[in-house]
């Protein structure tokens, strides 16, 4: 029979005046638990939930991986490569390809009566994922784009249209600058919003065609191929392998191919998206911290209180390990039901903000999202607990060794 476990059940859980004696430290106790480990959950879920936020929506307009012609990076005056057959083919045989698709920039100028706004047009072919975009539509439609034929139809953003003073159905005048000033006239048959400024004051959809017209290409050129993988975790291996494929390739024109991924194109938002795993495991510190020093707080006073019990079982022949492994156990009990708690509030605000988005964000534009984000893995959810349990048992064993200073003669005046 585990003695110190025993005697640590019939501590937990007795009744009356022998179990309120110690009420105020277990409060205490448990309360700096619960809270710190609802906290951790809380803003393990918020950060993580704003860091695949903001890369999802980076990936929605640009795609995992861009295969493209090198000088064409980072740059919307972009020099064609052709998309052949074997190209294509090729990217199909990685593993970590889901889908590919073909897109032309051209930079331009959007024109009113009022005002005018510089904009990027964007062609895309009928094989565009517009899952995302439906995603983030508030007005319209997002069509299927044409390769062979222009609809002069365009998608803008809620924020150019606000800008612009433009609503759906408007038509818009657009200016393009190549020798010569061409202008097209558009029809808006769909407004987005992702509040992800960088990308909503600048991007208008329309057909590859037209955009392959304005740039004066061959049918079968493009800006680039956008790649988008099975697993975002699998980014780095699919990069190395495309650009690998990809290495001293030059098209038919005599255009060389490189393959460049997301956080590559953009490397001070996911140098800042790295940033903030520091803040998480601040919080994490700190929290861990303030719910294992109120646990040492609450065991001392508890062993303070049970000091008569310590010396009735020093004088019948208990070790201080057995005895200290009594009030371990004990505070194993106290820390798991702080921790239920813990879960029960951590948990309940992730789904009521997951599933109903109860808690706006002031700023839409400042913080890309209108709601607070959340997401939390399963993993992250056990290694919150797991860690939490460890540590602040861990935390608990020096000033356990107190018990070894109690003396069952001097215990007596307790009694």
């Amino acid at each position: 029979m585990n003695l110190p476990l025993y005697l640590a059940r019939k501590i937990y859980g007795g009744d009356g005046a022998e179990k309120q004696m110690s009420r105020p430290a277990v409060l205490i106790s448990t309360l700096g638990v619960a809270v710190g480990l609802a906290v951790m959950l809380i803003s393990v879920s918020v950060i993580a939930g704003f860091k695949q936020q903001v890369r999802d929506k980076i990936v929605g307009f640009t795609g995992h991986v861009v295969v493209c012609e090198p000088t064409s990076v980072n740059t919307y005056d972009t020099q064609p490569i052709r998309v052949t057959d074997e190209l294509t083919a090729h990217l199909s045989d990685f593993s970590e390809v889901k889908h590919y698709q073909r897109y032309a920039v051209k930079p331009g100028m959007i024109k009113t009566d009022l005002a005018f706004q510089g904009m990027v047009l964007k062609g895309v072919g009928p094989e565009y994922d517009r899952s995302f975009f439906r995603e983030c539509l508030v007005e319209g439609e997002f069509p299927q784009f044409s390769d062979s034929v222009s609809t002069n139809k365009v998608v803008i953003s809620k924020a150019l249209a606000t800008k612009m003073n433009l609503k759906l159905g408007d038509k818009i005048d657009t200016y393009f600058v190549q020798d010569n000033v061409r202008a097209r006239r558009l029809q808006i048959v769909g407004i987005y919003r992702t509040y992800f400024s960088e990308f909503d004051n600048l991007f208008l959809f329309t057909d590859l065609c037209m955009v392959n017209r304005l740039n004066r290409w061959e049918t079968d050129q493009v800006s680039g191929l956008e790649v988008q993988l099975h697993d975002y975790d699998q980014l780095e291996q699919a990069s190395y392998d495309i650009g690998a494929y990809l290495y001293n390739k030059v098209d038919s024109y005599g255009h060389e191919y490189c393959a460049v991924n997301v956080e590559q194109q953009n490397p001070a938002v996911f140098a800042w998206l790295e940033v903030l795993n520091v803040n998480i495991w601040v919080i994490l510190a700190l929290m861990i911290g303030i719910a294992g020093f109120t646990m040492i707080s609450g065991l001392l006073i508890i062993i303070i209180e049970r000091t008569s019990l310590i010396g009735t079982l020093k004088s019948f022949g208990a070790n201080n390990g057995q005895i200290r492994r009594v009030f371990l156990w004990l505070s194993v009990f106290l820390i798991g039901r702080g921790m239920l708690w813990g879960n029960i509030i951590g948990l309940a605000f992730y789904f009521i903000q997951r599933w109903w988005g109860l808690i706006p964000l002031p700023d839409p534009e400042t913080y890309y999202m209108d709601t607070v984000p959340v997401s939390l893995s399963v993993l992250y959810f056990i290694l919150l607990n797991v860690g939490t349990l460890l540590i602040s048992v861990l935390m608990l064993i020096g000033p356990s060794y107190i018990i070894s200073k109690v003396n069952p003669a001097t215990s007596m005046r307790y009694e």
